[in-house]
């Protein structure tokens, strides 16, 4: 189906202005399809012009354009013309659509648990035509109310305060104007909780099989959501505009949420029925601070084409972690931040799809291509970086501005710069030129010069890759660490910037650029304090902690540390590490990242053992209760060789006190023994009807994949390539489990079959499930020249769908990162 370019988008909008949709759905009719129908009420700037209509059926019945039948037969690849428009128009379609297993239109899932059905629609970001006839595009924004037929025992929730007025009948109250893509419909047997915060009606949903795992939170999720819309209160200085608050966890969702106004849809995963970390639950508070964020920056005030989302995203993200870290108990989001989600977006802002964190989408389609981890966490960084540089109170006061002035309109990035600058009384241009239209990332480095143990001079050196020659100004703080402790604000701007605010103090063990993580930049240490970084490490704060360690990963990654002294280091860290976000992010990174695929094969079972050994050491120093038991237990049972121990603990033997056998730990364990080979299909099969869950389901997809069996292969790839009836989620714990590290002669014969076979998959699904897709199923782990072979003639089809280019182009980079440092450390 073409996508929606900006020029025809533009071209639309300067047409139409669409006061209303009301939209009526029968969702009992058949397991395949429903019945929509949408009548549109809009308005044209021209008589007889010209337009087109976005509906996507299964079958389109009818059409009518003020009271003109029109030819159904014209629908063309999801575009219905329509032409003699007058200066007031209605246009009454009536189409089947069709459920979707892949979370885009209508999601339709089955409970395997009771059987019961559960619905909920996605409209992001061009699927809204999936459900009902519309003007696909963010600044064609008009009122909804929606009309929805349903089994009876169904609850139904949505755009629109939901009334119940007759059996299986139920009415969506009209809202005040949105984007299509930010309409919600959830429908189902859903099991709701409710309370009331400052006026506002709240509401937290789930399917009836997990309810009593949300019943058991519902406490703290409505604690935090009452903390947060106070927060954005005085943050925006409007309140909140959507009425009632609702927060539905539902199934199989591509998202880790969406921000649908007044009826948040939250991937299920974050109804935790195993006992969950503090890490995870930080993430659900998170999530729960960034999708709220977006009522206001996003839905109330909407940006006008889909290369503006990232200013959306970015602030989302910043927001999430900042109020998380300041009203809840998670006071480590911040610290989580620069530990992991920052290190992805140096990471992606290093590849060659890296972009500008305010890119350039031609069409829909290239827009979707830009919600990637620049747009969020470097995103995220960069806001961060501004609101060093112009004060808080600055940021907030020309927020408040933008919402005042914009609120249900479309803005572009110009208008929100344009808000902050007058508040501030700070030029922003130059700033927004080098930061948010110029890709990849800088590197800084320190030079002293010291006399009688007394800075002399000092020095910041700014560079850039040759492929993106562009130095930015740098916001941020030295920090001096040794006998004295101290710190000094700096601006870094240019390729060399003195920093006579250094000169007299005491020469430090540890000089720290980037202090407290505030710039976004990689830091390179000068010899003296790398050396002084093993003993100095535990005494800095958890901040520069969490920063040095992506530091460090970063070097591990760019061939300037080795991957040993890493693992080496994570395992000293676990002696003397109190953070949860540290220990998890560390812990994740040295096995997954340095152990599985930077380090040599052959130093990857002694290293696993020793980082097993590590984790066992600090089991045995902490007591029940202690955190960071359950994440070193986990990391125990990942880096496991031992079936015999490993099979005690899936029979409840000998795991350590505190730690409970919950579904989560249980398949964890059986994962590891499938990988080792030493559980059968059998047992798998066995498991699987004893946890009839979804999330039992993905489990024991993943263990069947990651079995060293010829035929377990076989047959996993045969299904994520061929098997167009297996859901989303289905598909993507399939490609999860298949490829593993100490199985890389067992699976090379597919190294070549991902290549050859992987266009003719990227017809199966949809964009976004193909996206995810390539992410788990490229062969990261076949680190060869032959590998990069393969992916270049891959790549030389200029017919490849846009997401399997884009992430086949950087994971084949990331594998050419991982090749060289391997060959350099024979």
């Amino acid at each position: 189906m073409p996508s929606l370019t900006r020029a025809e988008a533009v071209e639309r909008a300067a047409l139409l202005t669409v006061r209303s949709y009301h939209i009526r759905l029968d969702l009992t009719s058949d397991d395949e399809v429903f019945h929509s129908t949408t009548t549109i009420d809009f308005d044209s700037a021209v008589t007889a012009a010209t337009t087109f209509l976005d509906v996507k059926p299964r079958s389109l019945r009818s059409a009518v354009l003020n009271g003109t039948p029109l030819d159904v037969a014209d629908l063309d690849d999801g575009r219905l013309p329509l032409s003699g428009l007058a200066a007031r128009n209605q246009l009454v379609v009536t189409a089947e659509m069709e459920y979707s297993h892949e979370g885009q239109g209508l999601h339709r899932y089955v409970d395997q648990v009771d059987g019961e059905v559960y619905l909920y629609a996605q409209a992001f970001l061009d699927a809204a035509p999936r459900i009902y006839a519309c003007f696909d595009q963010p600044d064609l924004k008009a009122r909804y109310s929606f009309d929805v037929t349903v089994p009876d025992h169904w609850q139904v929730l949505g755009t629109g305060t939901a009334s119940k007025v007759g059996p299986g009948h139920w009415q969506l109250a009209e809202t005040e104007p949105l984007s299509t893509y930010l309409t919600a419909l959830i429908a189902g047997p859903y099991r709701g909780f409710h309370t009331v915060h400052d006026g506002i009606p709240l509401g937290l949903h789930c399917r009836a099989s997990i309810a009593d795992a949300l019943a058991a939170d519902t406490e703290e999720v409505f604690e935090i959501t009452g903390r947060c819309l106070d927060e954005y209160h005085r943050i925006f200085g409007t309140r909140y505009p959507f009425g009632s608050y609702d927060q539905v966890f539902v199934p199989e969702f591509n998202s880790l949420a969406m921000e649908n106004p007044g009826c948040v849809s939250i991937r299920d995963h974050y109804v935790f029925q195993s006992t969950p970390t503090a890490g995870e639950k930080e993430d659900r508070a998170v999530i729960i601070a960034h999708e709220m964020a977006h009522m206001w920056f996003g839905n109330l005030v909407t940006m006008g084409w889909w290369d503006d989302l990232w200013l959306n995203e970015a602030f989302a993200d910043y927001m999430g972690h900042r109020l998380t870290t300041q009203l809840t108990k998670y006071s480590g989001a911040l610290t989580t931040f620069s530990a992991a989600r920052k290190g992805l977006a140096y990471s992606a802002d290093q590849r060659p799809s890296t972009h500008p964190v305010d890119g350039d989408a031609a069409d829909a389609m290239a827009g979707l291509a830009l919600f990637d981890r620049i747009s969020y966490f470097k995103g995220s960084a960069v806001l961060r970086q501004l609101a060093t540089r112009i004060g808080e109170e600055g940021l907030e006061a020309g927020l408040r501005a933008y919402i005042s002035r914009h609120a249900y309109g479309t803005t572009d990035s110009a208008d929100f710069l344009a808000a902050l600058q007058e508040a501030s009384g700070t030029d922003l241009t130059r700033w927004a030129a080098l930061w948010l239209r110029e890709s990849n990332v800088n590197t800084l480095r320190a030079e002293l010069t010291v006399a009688d143990g007394l800075i002399t001079s000092a020095v910041v050196h700014q560079t850039a890759p040759d492929s993106h020659p562009v130095l930015r100004p740098h916001t941020l703080r030295i920090g001096l660490y040794g006998e004295a402790d101290s710190s000094v604000l700096v601006e870094v701007d240019g390729a060399r910037t003195e920093v006579p605010g250094l000169v007299g103090l005491p020469a430090p063990e540890l000089l720290l650029l980037n202090d407290g993580d505030l710039a976004y930049a990689k830091i390179q240490l000068d010899e003296r304090s790398q050396a002084a970084l093993p003993g100095l490490l535990p005494t800095l704060s958890p901040l520069n902690r969490a920063m040095l360690w992506g530091t460090l990963l970063l070097a591990v990654q760019d061939d300037a540390f080795p991957a040993a002294d890493y693992l080496g280091l994570a395992n000293d860290m676990l002696a003397v590490e109190t953070e949860l976000p540290i220990i998890t992010e560390v812990l994740q990174q040295a096995r997954t990242e340095v152990a599985d695929r930077f380090l040599q094969p052959a130093g990857r079972p002694d290293a696993l053992a020793r980082l097993g050994l590590a984790c066992r050491g600090l089991l045995d120093r902490t007591q029940p209760g202690d955190e960071r038991r359950l994440i070193a237990f986990r990391t125990l049972v990942d880096c496991g060789t031992d079936a015999a121990e490993l099979r005690a603990w899936a029979e409840g033997t000998g795991i350590p006190a505190g730690i409970a056998l919950d579904s989560e730990i249980g398949w964890r364990i059986r994962y590891r023994l499938s990988a080792i080979g030493a559980l059968t299909g059998a047992g798998i099969d066995a498991a699987q009807q004893a946890d009839p869950s979804a999330e039992g389901e993905q489990w024991a997809a993943k263990c069947r994949a990651a079995r060293p069996d010829p035929e377990a292969k076989r047959a996993a790839w045969d299904l994520i390539t061929t098997a167009e009836e297996l859901s989303n989620y289905q598909v993507w714990a399939l490609a999860e489990g298949f490829w593993q590290p100490d199985q890389v002669e067992l699976t090379a014969p597919f190294v070549g079959r991902f290549f050859t076979e992987m266009p003719g998959v990227g017809a199966l699904r949809g964009d976004q499930v193909l996206d995810m897709l390539v992410r788990l199923l490229y062969p990261r782990y076949a680190a060869a020249p032959e590998t990069l072979a393969l992916a270049e003639a891959m790549l030389a089809d200029e017919g490849l769908p846009l997401p399997l280019r884009r992430r086949t182009v950087d994971f084949t980079d990331d594998l050419r990162h991982v090749v060289t440092v391997r060959h350099t450390n024979r």
